[in-house]
């Protein structure tokens, strides 16, 4: 829903408006409206600072367009009604998704992105994720890849310590299994003392 006073004519000839602040979503709209309803090329900006810059039509993404996160990565799509008809996400890094062939690090190659452009570490130097030298996680949480999550609070924080959501169940056994923890264990038998 967009205030009417956040509203200004911007072309009188072609009836293009331009909205400010978005009164319940916290969002900014900045395109045209045809019969009151988000349509045209434009750019909508999310209270996360997630925006959206391409084609809308009947007030939803229609269109080519890009979402572009505030980490850096982004994903171009193809969008109908508000859905992805076909798109490809890039890492920050430059890395683009494969849903076809993905084997970025798993049991096929366990390089790194930047391992894989430009070359591994000599022997004994570890590489413990992607950004070399890794995050420093706050004590007691994980790093969760876009942020660190607390898992008694079920909070994911960015970087920069900004809400970004509350995890759900599924989420946080998710990130508990397969984080990066900001606290050492020892694994496997305990030494004798």
């Amino acid at each position: 829903m967009v205030r009417q006073d956040a509203l200004r004519l911007r072309c009188p000839k072609d009836w293009k408006l331009e909205a400010g602040a978005m009164e319940y979503t916290g969002s900014q709209y900045i395109g045209e409206f045809v019969d009151g309803r988000m349509e045209g090329d434009a750019e909508y900006i999310l209270p996360t600072e997630t925006k959206y810059t391409g084609e809308m039509k009947d007030g939803m993404f229609h269109g080519q367009g890009t979402l572009y996160f505030p980490n850096g990565s982004r994903f171009d799509a193809v969008w109908e009604k508000g859905l992805v008809v076909k798109g490809m996400y890039t890492f920050s890094d430059g890395l683009q998704y494969d849903t076809e062939n993905w084997h970025y690090c798993d049991s096929y190659d366990r390089r790194f992105y930047t391992e894989i452009c430009y070359g591994l570490k000599p022997a004994g130097i570890s590489q413990l994720t992607n950004m070399d030298p890794p995050r420093k996680i706050p004590p007691g949480c994980y790093d969760c890849g876009d942020g660190f999550y607390n898992p008694n609070t079920r909070i994911v924080r960015d970087y920069s310590h900004r809400f970004l959501r509350n995890a759900d169940d599924d989420e946080h056994e998710w990130i508990v299994r397969t984080c990066r923890k900001g606290w050492d264990e020892t694994m496997g038998p305990e030494p004798k003392s």
